[in-house]
């Protein structure tokens, strides 16, 4: 059974997001995203996999699609193949994101 104690694998810099891995796969992949404040996941899109975000820690302000809306702890988001996507941390505290997408983009 593979098993990651998650706060061993939080990590942040000062230079970029943070992404780091918990489990990877050919088939998917589950990382924690540590974002310190002001910093940001540019807006982009995935032809072929879906990926969902789920706020561990903090707030962050996320695009779907054509929509922009801030989530706070406990909640989740998806982001569906192709939709354009990102996250930015616009307040005073950190952000820690559990991501996950599938299937893996190659």
């Amino acid at each position: 059974m593979e098993i990651r104690p998650v706060a061993e694998s939080l990590a942040f810099s000062e230079e970029k997001m943070q992404k780091n891995s918990l489990f990877d796969s050919p088939h998917l992949f589950y990382d924690a995203y540590c974002l310190l404040p002001g910093q940001a996941q540019k807006v982009h899109a995935h032809e072929g996999s879906d990926k969902v975000y789920y706020v561990l820690r903090g707030t962050g302000r996320f695009t779907v699609g054509d929509e922009e809306r801030d989530l706070t702890e406990g909640h989740a988001v998806i982001a569906r193949a192709g939709d354009p996507h990102g996250v930015r941390n616009e307040t005073q505290e950190d952000l820690v994101l559990l991501v996950t997408m599938a299937p893996r983009p190659s």
